[in-house]
């Protein structure tokens, strides 16, 4: 009992800067190699089989996000629940909700395989797909969906290892699956000349040996939770538990699948298939810094979840408060680099000197206010961590729904292609004062000292100092700048 216990319960007693560090590095480098492995595809899919097949790859996003909401709600629904019992001492029940999570990811796993191949091409063409993209999308997501129970199983054993006192193990899984993915795919691409369906089959090979490894690591008995078979029987009180928490993460990815279906047929109505393979590529590159957030949020979410678990309120802000600097400071570094150099950073991906073109001018345009995102997706893993779902769902559900959803419909009318790349900003900002107000409200009625409150509260106002300081200093300096003048007709 002592040995699985001395794992969790330096969450509770270790100062906090050092614990985030301990939890996030490990996180963040496995959210990055995450994004590096999406990359490595794309880039081996660019140059060597074309641009039409980037675009049949950026096709699949769509449907790649409803997977991933799958995935991601028994997840972080089960690594929430273990958190939180972990530190309320009832490693009883956290055990159930681990075990209730390895039914719940095959079930579900196979369900959406099953159903999704069944109408893949009309999936695909509602998605976006024209008739030039369609063969390049079919077959890349045809061998995805095989591996599709193997998929939510790796990320779900993932989410469940940082929970239990394994971060460095969720980051070496991770690194692994990268490194395979990166020696198969040229060997599937070129070597067994498979083309964009030996991405495929590279991507599902290198999940199912790190899963493995996994597996081996949760069937000790030595561990905080593991495989026992008692605790694999679905109980309506645990699967209730998971999906309440989840419920969140499946409406945010639910919603980037409808967002990206709205982003992919602008596209195609305004640039054609090559600004579909444009958004590809910027999609994959802003990940990068989105996952590295992600990263520090995972990091986040065992501290944060253990000590509100237990009580221990001061820890919570605290945790929080650095999170949101660290994010920050992130996506403003992320701003600068696609700003200054987007044109390079495309022509990693493909040689089609239009494509490289439309590319970099849509990243510049995406990233205008990309240093508020990081705040804003701090506070929405942040109430997710202390069980406060509602709250997350609110945040999920207005970003993409009320404020991207309505952009994408009007924008493009007044800009065109320019208008479906403006939309995503625009519904940045909004989101960022969108999360500022729920923060505030919540550290109102919350028991906090006025030092303690005027410290979260500075942090409220950061992202909009940066963004004062991107719009007045560093704008009229890059060439989005203009973007915001529409364009005469041609």
């Amino acid at each position: 009992m002592d040995s699985k216990g001395d794992r969790t319960k330096e969450l509770g007693t270790k100062p906090i800067g050092s614990l985030l560090m301990q939890y996030a590095v490990p996180a963040i480098i496995a959210m990055t190699a995450s994004s590096l492995y999406n990359m490595v595809d794309s880039i081996f899919i660019g140059q060597g089989v074309g641009a039409m097949a980037i675009a049949g790859l950026a096709i699949t996003f769509p449907l790649m996000n409803l997977s991933a909401a799958f995935g991601a709600m028994i997840g972080v629904g089960t690594a929430t629940m273990i958190s939180v019992r972990l530190g309320q001492k009832n490693r009883e029940e956290a055990q159930h909700f681990f075990g209730n999570s390895l039914t719940l990811n095959v079930l579900i796993g196979v369900l959406f395989m099953v159903g999704v191949l069944a109408f893949l091409d009309p999936i695909l063409y509602f998605f976006g797909a024209s008739e030039q993209t369609l063969p390049y999308a079919r077959e890349y997501m045809e061998w995805i969906l095989y591996g599709n129970v193997f998929t939510h199983l790796y990320f779900g054993l993932n989410a469940v290892l940082r929970s239990a006192g394994h971060p460095k193990t969720a980051m070496y899984a991770t690194i692994l699956t990268v490194l395979l993915n990166s020696v198969l795919d040229p060997f599937f691409i070129y070597g067994l000349q498979l083309g964009i369906r030996g991405a495929a089959i590279a991507t599902v090979i290198s999940q199912c040996v790190s899963l493995t490894w996994q597996i081996y690591i949760f069937s000790r008995p030595s561990e905080v939770v593991f495989i026992r078979r008692d605790t694999l029987r679905l109980r309506s009180h645990i699967v209730g538990g998971i999906l309440s928490i989840g419920l969140s993460p499946f409406l945010m990815n639910a919603c980037s699948c409808l967002v990206v279906l709205l982003i992919n047929r602008g596209m195609v109505e305004y640039g054609g298939d090559l600004a579909v393979g444009a958004y590809g590529i910027v999609n994959r590159v802003l990940f990068i810094f989105a996952m590295i957030v992600m990263g520090f949020n995972q990091g986040m979410q065992p501290i944060a979840g253990y000590n509100y678990g237990a009580e221990l309120h001061d820890r919570v802000r605290e945790v929080l408060n650095r999170t949101i600097a660290y994010a920050t400071f992130v996506m403003t570094t992320g701003f600068l680099l696609c700003e200054l150099f987007a044109e390079f950073i495309v022509r990693a991906f493909t040689t089609d000197p239009e494509l490289i073109a439309i590319a970099a001018r849509g990243m510049r345009i995406d990233m205008a206010l990309f240093p508020v995102i990081g705040f804003q997706m701090v506070t929405g893993n942040f109430f997710q961590s202390i069980g406060q779902a509602g709250k997350s769902i609110y945040m999920s559900l207005t970003r993409q729904l009320i404020f991207l959803v309505p952009g994408l419909l009007i924008l493009p009318r007044f800009w065109g292609l320019d208008g479906v790349w403006i939309s995503l900003p625009v519904s940045d900002a909004l989101a960022a004062m969108n999360a500022g107000v729920l923060l505030y409200l919540h550290l109102k009625k919350s028991p906090i000292s006025s030092s303690q409150k005027e410290s979260t509260i500075n942090w409220l106002r950061l992202p909009h100092r940066i963004q004062y300081f991107a719009a007045n200093r560093v704008a009229p300096y890059l060439p989005f700048f203009s973007m915001f003048q529409p364009k005469d007709d041609e």
